[in-house]
């Protein structure tokens, strides 16, 4: 039988899809073999105030870069708007309300962007 380099476990009832490169689970991996999220082409930019005490932040959602290229575009678009914020599971948040502002950053950018939710 032949010897495959990149075979193995692919599979691990304990931790789920196996890296076939580092071969540690998927979302441990350290190889940085992550795949790209699946998105329809469009950028939704949302006001959200939920659980966060009333304060107000804005989302970007849908942004389809990996994790680096996304963590660089959030502190642009922190910068654009002299705020603060994070990035969260492929999110994008900018303290405050800055819809508009992150819209135009993004639009300049290339980004087919549309308004979510009110």
């Amino acid at each position: 039988m032949k010897s495959n380099s990149t075979g193995g476990l692919v599979y691990s009832t304990d931790a789920g899809r196996m890296c076939p490169e580092c071969r540690k689970p998927v979302a441990s991996c350290i190889c940085g073999q992550k795949a790209m999220p699946k998105t329809d082409g469009v950028v939704r930019v949302s006001r959200e105030t939920k659980g966060r005490g009333g304060k107000s932040v804005t989302l970007v959602k849908g942004v389809a870069l990996d994790a680096l290229a996304l963590a660089q575009l959030g502190k642009q678009l922190r910068a654009a708007c002299g705020s603060g914020g994070t990035v969260k599971d492929g999110v994008i948040e900018v303290q405050g309300d800055h819809c508009e502002l992150v819209m135009e950053a993004l639009k300049k950018q290339g980004h087919n962007v549309k308004r979510a939710g009110g």
